[in-house]
């Protein structure tokens, strides 16, 4: 089995829960979850059955003490994430309208996940051509994309499989939409990528087709192209497939993403080849068939760690060893 190393932001999820009344007023209640796409990939991979590592910062605060200990709990190794001495934890306020979407506010302003350095970048974080994942949220500054990039170079240096999960949080940049070119960039460095179909189509520039054959020509592998419960497109440069995700009963949409792509993780941390296993198409569709039940199961769970399925949730459905 592969290592499955996620790097990125590991933040406090304020779920919004409910309300109370005071003195007439209607007051939110916000309940505390530990969260950030990378960090819940580890968990959702982990929760499977991987060898899962998250590689990120935290504060030395009540936040980061929480996330280790939640990362811990459920299987991932924390060696590799870092706590920074004045840094705060990263937050996230979770709004869920009456269909369990979610909008977001971040409080995220140098905060423990964006002053990582260079020089904090293991020499062991590669060793056996482990599986990288990341998340855009790490190109939003220029000192953390510098970070990111650095990252992928040393991974690829080390023979690392490359996912990234686009994951799109447009008021995360500063001026209020993400840099198209930015993320392109280590679209192209990437083996497999998911995209939702929004965030394909902000980044492709009107022409899906050349735009996928164009990733293709420098080296992606294979494109999961996700549309919320409607189709999945899995894309190769060979080959196109669709994956019908399971009906479920929505409660929150918060992880729905990445428990579907943690799944994958934990199914491209099996294959001993897994390049061979991204070009073959029928094989792919497989474990993103396997991949959208977990994400169905997430998605009817509030939260993003409690609600991840382990194996034996999905042990009788899943098609891919």
């Amino acid at each position: 089995m592969r290592r499955v190393v996620c790097f990125g932001e590991a933040l406090i999820d304020f779920l919004n829960t409910g309300q109370e009344l005071a003195d007439g007023a209607a007051h939110k209640v916000f309940t505390q979850f530990p969260g950030g796409a990378p960090a819940n990939a580890a968990v959702a991979a982990a929760k499977l059955g991987a060898d899962a590592a998250f590689a990120g910062q935290v504060g030395d605060d009540p936040f980061g003490t929480f996330i280790i200990d939640a990362l811990e709990r459920y299987g991932v190794d924390t060696s590799l994430t870092l706590v920074h001495p004045d840094a705060p934890t990263a937050l996230a306020f979770v709004f869920l309208d009456a269909n369990g979407e979610r909008s977001f506010s971040f409080r995220r302003d140098r905060t423990a996940d964006v002053v990582m350095t260079e020089q904090q970048v293991g020499s062991d974080w590669f060793v056996g051509r482990p599986i990288l994942h990341f998340c855009s949220n790490t190109l939003t500054d220029a000192h953390i994309a510098g970070v990111t990039r650095y990252v992928v170079d040393q991974a690829r240096s080390g023979e690392a499989t490359i996912s990234f999960d686009v994951n799109l949080r447009h008021n995360l940049w500063p001026r209020g939409v993400a840099d198209a070119e930015a993320v392109n960039n280590l679209v192209r460095q990437s083996d497999v990528v998911k995209f939702s179909k929004d965030e394909l189509d902000f980044l492709c520039g009107g022409d899906r087709d050349a735009y996928l054959e164009s990733a293709f020509a420098a080296g992606l592998k294979a494109a999961l192209v996700t549309d919320g419960p409607g189709d999945i497109e899995v894309a190769t440069a060979e080959s196109r497939s669709t994956v019908s995700p399971p009906a479920t009963d929505v409660v929150d949409t918060t992880g729905g993403g990445d428990a579907f792509i943690g799944a994958v993780l934990y199914g491209l941390s099996l294959q001993d080849d897994v390049t061979e296993f991204l070009l073959n198409v029928d094989r792919l569709t497989s474990l993103v068939a396997s991949a959208a039940r977990c994400g169905a199961i997430a998605v009817s769970r509030k939260g993003a760690f409690p609600s991840f399925p382990t194996f034996d949730d999905v042990a009788n459905t899943w098609s891919v060893q």
